[in-house]
């Protein structure tokens, strides 16, 4: 490692990991007790395999297996989910070639402005974080695919395509997910239906370069995210997950064809805490770059997501403020996560808010 980038920082179209630079500059230096163990296994975490939830006789026992695994980790993985492989490497494909696409191409959409529909970006607060993180994004808005796939880049050619392909059959799945979570809560399958149908839906392509000292960085630090649920494809190892027993992290393996659901913050809210989401971090390889392709999916963007009323009583009080996701937004603007800074622990109510 060269110390003399300690207190200096990387924008966007200079920093570290789009440049390719051969060390790990101070500023990406995560704090001993903050780094990933490597050379930890892979961890065995739940696989649901929905195609269960088509056949009456099997059905009751995956919702079963969805709510234990919402309770237990807020994480799962799924198999024959629906999606065919090739609108999967379709998807990954097109990423990896926006990536591989020269700066200035992607440096037009360049933007620090998190309510902006369609923005390339690095790390979280553009090179004004005291930690920086080893990893380049494209986020764009996805819901309804008309209204905002013009928008999408042009370049590479196949991008809208297959991306498009893609967010389509992924909002599908998130919407039959959402019912199977409200069923395991015993609120039923259609409890979100309407609210979810008109919500939103936002991709990120996420770009972790091979790193020089990749036990010395993250490629996002420990986080939870903001929406109901976050489906997530990726071509290869990189996501650790937190036990929230005991605060161990889990290495998720790649398993081939699967997809990696996470329960999002809005979903503990509705659970009023029997389902967590999941804290989660993206670690970094050597030799490799690793894609992935997350969909997130929420309410609409003024839609406020309340604690579910048949979850409340006695023994168990309202525990989170409703909030929708402009308010995740604002917070996103004020806040920095890598710094620890929680948007669910904002939302819980404390017993002097009583």
């Amino acid at each position: 490692m060269e110390d003399g980038n300690t207190s200096s920082s990387f924008p966007t179209g200079k920093s570290a990991q789009e440049k390719g630079l051969s060390y790990v500059p101070g500023c990406y230096v995560v704090p001993a007790s903050q780094r990933s163990n490597l050379t930890s296994e892979t961890t065995n975490v739940p696989v649901v395999d929905l195609s269960g939830l088509h056949d009456p006789k099997e059905r009751s026992r995956v919702i079963k297996d969805i709510g234990s695994a919402c309770h237990r980790l807020g994480f799962f993985q799924i198999i024959n989910h629906g999606i065919c492989q090739s609108l999967l490497d379709g998807a990954l494909s097109s990423a990896f070639q926006f990536f591989d696409l020269p700066m200035e191409e992607r440096l037009k959409l360049r933007s620090t402005d998190v309510f902006k529909p369609v923005r390339y970006a690095t790390s979280l607060k553009d090179g004004l974080e005291k930690v920086q993180f080893w990893r380049i994004f494209l986020k764009h808005y996805a819901h309804p695919l008309k209204d905002w796939i013009e928008s999408w880049p042009k370049n590479p050619a196949n991008y809208r395509e297959n991306m498009g392909k893609y967010a389509v059959e992924v909002r599908k799945l998130a919407l039959e997910l959402t019912g199977a979570i409200t069923e395991s809560l015993g609120i039923g399958p259609a409890y979100l239906d309407n609210k979810m149908e008109e919500g939103m839906q936002v991709m990120a392509a996420n770009c972790y370069p091979a790193c020089p000292q990749p036990e010395l960085a993250l490629g996002l630090p420990p986080h939870s995210d903001y929406s109901c649920l976050t489906i997530l494809l990726q071509s290869s190892q990189g996501l650790e997950i937190m036990d929230a027993d005991d605060g161990t992290w889990m290495a998720v393996p790649k398993l081939e064809g699967a997809l990696e659901v996470h329960l999002g913050d809005h979903l503990q809210v509705l659970s009023n805490g029997l389902y967590k989401s999941v804290v989660h971090r993206a670690t970094l390889n050597g030799e490799r770059t690793r894609i992935s392709v997350a969909s997130f999916h929420s309410l609409g963007m003024d839609e406020k997501m309340e604690t579910a009323q048949e979850l409340i009583d006695e023994q168990h009080p309202k525990g989170y403020k409703a909030s929708s996701f402009r308010d995740f937004l604002k917070f996103l603007s004020a806040n920095n996560i890598g710094e620890g800074k929680s948007f669910i622990e904002t939302l819980k109510i404390k017993a002097n808010d009583v």
